[in-house]
This record gives C-alpha cells, sequence and structure tokens, in this order.
C-alpha cells in the first residue's frame, strides 16, 4: 500500500507540477562571465539566479551548479556564486547536458527529489539538452523563464516552445515557483523568501 501510495503521488506530481520544498532541487547551467556580454539579457539571468541561490540556501534545497569549460569560460558569476549554498555541487563539463556523472551521483544521495528548478544559458543547447536527460529520468523539469536566455532570443524563443509541448516539462518563473512551494504563509521561510523577491530587478527578459 504504501509503495502504492507513493507511485500515485509522485506521477500526480509529474501530472500537475507541484512543487515542494521537500522535493525540489535547484540547477543552475552555466552563468559564467564569459557570457556576460554576449548572452542577451544576462544582467535578468544573474539576478534570477542569485535570487534562486538564496532561496535555496533558505529552503535548503539540494543544488547543482554547472560551468562550461571554465578554463576559456570562466567561473560562476560573483553575484551568483557569493550566495550559494554552502552544500552545492560545482561541476566543470565540456557536455553540454548538465547531467554528467557526478551529478547523476549527487542526485542519487537525494531520492526524495522529484522537481528540478532551472535556469540559465544558453537555452537552446544546455538547458534544453538538461532537461530532456532530466525527463529520461524521470525528474520534472521547472525552467524559469525569467532565468534562461541565449545570444539569441530567437534561439530562446524556439527553446522554450519546444520545452512547453514536452511532457515533464513546466514553464515556470523564479517567484512563481518559489511561492509555490511556500504553500501558504505559514511556512517559517516565508518572511524570507518574501524579503528575497522583493526589489528592483534588471530588465526582464520577454515572455514566452
Amino acid at each position: 500500500m504504501g509503495n502504492s501510495s507513493s507511485r500515485t503521488l509522485a506521477t500526480a506530481t509529474r501530472a500537475t507540477g507541484r512543487l515542494s520544498d521537500q522535493n525540489t532541487a535547484l540547477f543552475v547551467c552555466d552563468v559564467q562571465e564569459r557570457f556576460r556580454s554576449v548572452i542577451s539579457g544576462f544582467p535578468a539571468v544573474a539576478d534570477t539566479s542569485r535570487r534562486l541561490a538564496l532561496a535555496a540556501a533558505e529552503l535548503k534545497l539540494p543544488t547543482v551548479v554547472t560551468e562550461q569549460y571554465p578554463k576559456a569560460l570562466g567561473h560562476t558569476v560573483s553575484e551568483v556564486a557569493d550566495v550559494l549554498p554552502e552544500s552545492s555541487l560545482i561541476v566543470a563539463k565540456t557536455d553540454f547536458s548538465m547531467i554528467v556523472p557526478e551529478v547523476r551521483d549527487f542526485l542519487g544521495n537525494y531520492p526524495n527529489v522529484r522537481n528540478v528548478l532551472l535556469a540559465g544559458v544558453e537555452t537552446h543547447v544546455c538547458v534544453l539538452q538538461t532537461s530532456l536527460d532530466l525527463i529520461d529520468m524521470g525528474y520534472t523539469v521547472h525552467i524559469m523563464t525569467d532565468g534562461v536566455s541565449s545570444q539569441r532570443f530567437g534561439d530562446r524563443a524556439a527553446a522554450l516552445a519546444r520545452l512547453a509541448g514536452t511532457d515533464g516539462v513546466f514553464i515556470s518563473s523564479g517567484e512563481m515557483a518559489l511561492f509555490q512551494m511556500l504553500v501558504n504563509t505559514s511556512h517559517p521561510s516565508f518572511k524570507a523568501i518574501s524579503g528575497i523577491v522583493k526589489g528592483e530587478r534588471p530588465e526582464q527578459l520577454p515572455g514566452v
């Protein structure tokens, strides 16, 4: 009965995209220095990633950060790196997808995780391929539209359109996902999360 109930809950979560701070991880994909000057809307990507990292620390979400060939492209921008949870996994990679062996092993330590909040660059390459790999592994992926971009908005739009039509993907935003995890104002982190989402933001990215 217990296993059946767990399977039913997992299926319902995947079907509706419900989030809980007990079953959600944060992935930040390649938000690196070299991309600061070439990614459209990069300040918004960095700002959303920073807010999500702060929230992940508050909510104790497992957090994965990747860096694409950092020797040439630099490390994660300081505004994000400086606020990451201490337990974050930071991995250098050359694959486009974030799902490299170290990340698979990391996820294996968190069998309760069923959902991934995903921010980063580029939407049509690394974010897309990461999403497809996570779906194949049975996870539900929530794309942070205020936290993903590409060099060209056309590529970003094409990727978001494809992802929106993919089973297991939900198009969301940082604030939407965070308040969905809180459920109500009685959550012990409500005040802290409310503070994280407040304040001025860079010019926002286009909608879906």
